[in-house]
């Protein structure tokens, strides 16, 4: 008799999440690389520009936006990039992909008592037309 071995579930998923981390990796690498030139550029377009506009006599800065970011609101922050890493995870886990067949989800009826299928409101070869816009 064959017995599994307790930690195989657990093994197996981590395998997964350390082999879709070394494929997101070179991804989030480059957009971090952008975020930073972004940032770079900015910062340089901004402190060149101070460098070269005269300062008001009355000593108040002028009521022009900011070029850029502020140097509390930067591209390449922590932030940012959790926003990217956690949204590369979300594509890359998605279940639609494009050129692929549609996933058959479940949906709710909008009186909340039925169920069905998403392709069950196909009809023949008239495509399905999905609508998730909002009224607000």
């Amino acid at each position: 008799m064959l017995q599994t071995c307790p930690a195989a579930p657990h093994a197996l998923r981590t395998f997964k999440q350390v082999c879709a981390c070394c494929l997101l990796l070179p991804r989030f690498l480059l957009t971090a690389i952008m975020l930073w030139l972004l940032d770079f550029l900015c910062l340089r377009r901004l402190l060149m520009r101070a460098s070269q506009e005269p300062v008001p006599e009355d000593g108040e800065p002028p009521d022009d936006p900011p070029v850029c970011v502020s140097d509390s609101n930067r591209m390449f922050s922590l932030d940012s990039l959790r926003a990217v890493w956690h949204g590369q995870q979300l594509d890359f886990y998605k279940a639609a992909h494009l050129g692929c067949p549609t996933p058959n989800t479940e949906v709710i009826q909008p009186d909340g008592q039925r169920r069905a299928r998403i392709l069950d409101y196909s009809q023949g070869q008239r495509p399905l037309v999905l609508n998730f816009g909002s009224c607000t």
